[in-house]
């Protein structure tokens, strides 16, 4: 007797979209910027604007290190200013 994985054929029977790799977006009755909305909003899930803005110019480390540290000082001033603005 032989052991095999049964396979699901009415898996992909119930899907609503087609499945299309990468990113991609189905236009439906001809509302593009629903479908444009869509993309913009998977693009921005997967981070691929940020990578290329990353990608434009190399920062040196310390340089990366150094703007994190300023970017987490002004967080943190900024949430002291909101606070003392709400004790007021």
């Amino acid at each position: 007797m032989a052991f095999y994985k049964k396979r699901d054929y009415k898996k992909n029977y119930f899907k609503k979209e087609p499945f299309i790799p990468g990113i991609a977006v189905v236009v439906q009755n001809n509302n593009t910027e629903a479908a444009l909305r869509k993309f913009k909003k998977k693009v921005q899930e997967e981070g691929i604007l940020q990578t290329v803005r990353d990608k434009q110019e190399y920062i040196k480390p310390s340089e990366r290190r150094r703007k994190a540290r300023a970017a987490a000082k002004a967080r943190w001033m900024k949430r002291l200013y909101k606070a003392a603005e709400q004790k007021k």
